[in-house]
């Protein structure tokens, strides 16, 4: 993390007008935040901001309304909730730029919280727009990014600021970007990958990056299909993507070119229906029922993940192997990840996981506080696993 500006290059911020992007985007129900989650992991870098005397300007965008205002997106609830986690009083401004957010500004003291109204209500955010970037640089002396989740955004909140003003990592950008650099950045090897999900397509990039980084690729859930009907594996009525049998090919192609193992299920749980409860049967991955679905993997193949962790020292997870939303078939998913965890919490193994299903599955499994990180960064932490430039990230290099 050394090539990245963090608050411990900030210097004495007493006085000095601190605009802090944070992801705010929770779930809010009749006026109420529902998850704090959010809000809770930027909270170490507002307070320790605001404990030192900073005035902490707030930015942050809600939903999609376009570049309009929408009175059902804006962050006043949010407000409310950002001020019950801190434990403290937080200001609210009703524009991110022009006379109510310099007015509001202008009136802080030391130690302020304030925070502006979603900044997609205007056109400018998303296009980066250089007005719009000037106008919000004026009301700071400093800027901190600490949404991760949105740094694959070139918008002006998220990377244009950043050009504009003296820039720095907040706390949790800095242990997302510490967690990170672990997983694929420069990890200790062996390194093994988890991919599930149900579609090989939505993950191309992501596959093609990892058979260059990793050791062994495990690939679970329905796209393992498309990659077993390649190889002339009968699956059945199972999810699968014929379509992309020659770009299965390429990829075991690549993997091997690589010297990248490639993990497949070899034996699977196959139901005629897909309910929770329904009749299943465990068989070899070659005596799949032709009026079957696969829907997990089998003790054997969980076997075989849980041997090529027990020899890893890093593991990246993105994607269930099963459908685990249902039972009885979350079985491998859950049994992995306990495995992970315990492996983890044993000093033997780094584990890094994100994605919504990703951090589903381990929440149900009762371990997400058991690996070493867990991204809630959706499209920023599958972006990274793609091995793409995040903007938002490039821009507070040192």
């Amino acid at each position: 993390m050394s090539s990245f500006r963090t608050l411990d290059d900030i210097g004495d911020v007493t006085g000095k007008r601190v605009l802090l992007r944070v992801d705010l985007n929770v779930p809010v129900h009749d006026g109420k935040v529902a998850d704090k989650t959010r809000i809770e992991r930027v909270a170490p870098t507002i307070s320790e901001l605001s404990g030192k005397g900073a005035k902490v300007v707030l930015l942050a965008h809600f939903g999609r309304p376009k570049g309009e205002p929408v009175p059902d997106m804006s962050l006043q609830p949010v407000a409310a909730a950002v001020e019950e986690v801190l434990g403290r009083p937080v200001g609210f401004a009703a524009d991110c730029v022009g006379p109510k957010a310099e007015s509001a500004v202008s009136a802080m003291g030391n130690g302020d919280v304030l925070l502006l109204e979603n900044t997609r209500f205007h056109k400018g955010e998303e296009k980066n727009d250089p007005e719009l970037v000037k106008q919000m640089a004026s009301l700071g002396d400093i800027y901190v990014n600490d949404a991760f989740s949105a740094a694959h955004r070139a918008h002006a909140s998220t990377e244009g600021l950043a050009h504009r003003m003296p820039a720095y990592a907040g706390r949790s950008m800095q242990a997302e970007l510490d967690a990170l650099e672990k997983g694929l950045g420069n990890p200790a090897r062996p390194v093994v990958a988890i991919v599930g999900g149900a579609k090989v397509s939505t993950k191309l990039d992501l596959l093609g990056n990892l058979v260059k980084e990793v050791d062994a690729l495990v690939i679970g859930g329905g796209m393992a299909n498309t990659f077993l009907a390649a190889q002339g594996v009968d699956v059945g009525k199972s999810l699968c993507e014929h379509d992309l049998a020659d770009t299965a090919r390429s990829i075991l192609a690549e993997a091997q070119k690589a010297n990248c193992a490639i993990v497949l299920p070899v034996d699977a749980v196959v139901a005629r229906e897909f309910k929770a409860g329904a009749p299943n049967e465990t068989v070899a991955i070659d005596a799949v029922p032709s009026d079957a679905m696969i829907l997990d993997v089998g003790p054997r193949s969980i076997e075989a993940i849980d041997a090529w962790l027990g020899k890893a020292s890093t593991l990246v997870w993105n994607g269930p192997l099963g459908a685990f939303e249902i039972a009885p078939f979350d079985r491998a998913t859950m049994a992995v990840a306990r495995h992970a965890a315990a492996l983890t919490k044993a000093a033997k193994l780094v584990s890094v996981a994100g994605g919504g299903d990703t951090v589903s599955a381990l929440n149900q499994a009762g371990v997400a506080g058991d690996f070493t990180y867990v991204s809630t960064a959706g499209g920023a932490f599958l972006e990274w696993m793609e091995g793409k430039v995040l903007p938002g990230v490039e821009a507070l290099r040192a």
